[in-house]
């Protein structure tokens, strides 16, 4: 298959490295820089190259302000039954467009990325289908992160973003909280290092991309969720109840012991 990847960063570029030795790669890429490192694939920077390609199917890869920008650029360039994709965390516009756009379409989510994702084993990490989306981008899909070792969900739209909601706002909020109040620490015990890894790797994502996981419209309700476990806390530690600390350790003991036992089955 004839496959045109736009956007040749950190995921652009490990589905180009994945790709490019079953099907014929092409990455479209405005950044020269970006494309030094390619391996074993065309790589594209101007408009006419997309036309004489003739993709296939086109990934979308680019950072999440620049989704709809990038689709809207490419679509007079490919075939009228070019399977148009993106693997966006944020789905914010996506099912609208790709309702008008008149082109076969697939939405995937891989949950995982370079930060702190080990990309050569995979198979704790999650990716999410998109139900709504063309069998044949379906099954293509299921086929190459099943090849990863990911466990495979389908969601629909709606669905992916209540999910989204819940699994990412609020390990980002928390870790906003975490950044906001902390300070240097010349001998940081070994919790605060683990937290303070993970915002560095947090906060190194796009801005875009953290805004709009927490404008979601979902998000609040999540968040508003924190604050009211903060408030419980206060009160506990304000009035030092022992009981009232022991029966919070033991609620989110069974939360997190839960979660474990969920993802074992």
């Amino acid at each position: 298959m004839r496959i045109l990847i736009l956007g040749a960063g950190k995921m652009g570029s490990f589905f180009i490295d994945l790709l490019s030795f079953e099907h014929e790669v092409a990455a479209f890429e405005k950044d020269p820089k970006r494309l030094r490192f390619t391996y074993n694939c065309q790589r594209f920077q101007y408009p006419d190259e997309i036309r004489k390609f003739k993709p296939e199917m086109v990934i979308n890869a680019v950072t999440v302000k620049y989704t709809l920008p990038a689709f809207r650029e490419v679509l007079p360039l490919i075939p009228e039954d070019c399977i148009i994709s993106d693997i966006s965390s944020v789905k914010t516009g996506l099912e609208n467009f790709y309702n008008k756009s008149g082109h076969p379409f697939v939405s995937t989510h891989p949950m995982f990325g370079p930060t702190f994702a080990n990309l050569n084993q995979l198979s704790e990490e999650n990716a999410i289908i998109i139900k709504e989306g063309d069998l044949r981008g379906r099954d293509f899909f299921h086929k190459l992160y099943a090849s990863l070792g990911l466990n495979i969900y389908e969601y629909t739209f709606k669905e992916h973003d209540r999910m989204v909601a819940y699994s990412l706002s609020i390990p980002f909020v928390s870790t906003f909280v975490f950044a906001a109040v902390m300070k240097h620490q010349d001998a940081p015990g070994t919790t605060f290092k683990r937290h303070m890894m993970i915002a560095k790797g947090v906060l190194n994502e796009d801005d875009y991309l953290l805004q709009e996981i927490l404008f979601n419209p979902y998000t609040k309700g999540q968040v508003s969720k924190i604050r009211e476990e903060l408030t419980e806390l206060i009160k506990i530690i304000d009035n030092r109840d022992e009981k009232g600390m022991k029966d919070y350790l033991r609620k989110i003991r069974k939360n997190v012991a839960g979660d474990i036992e969920i993802k074992a089955h």
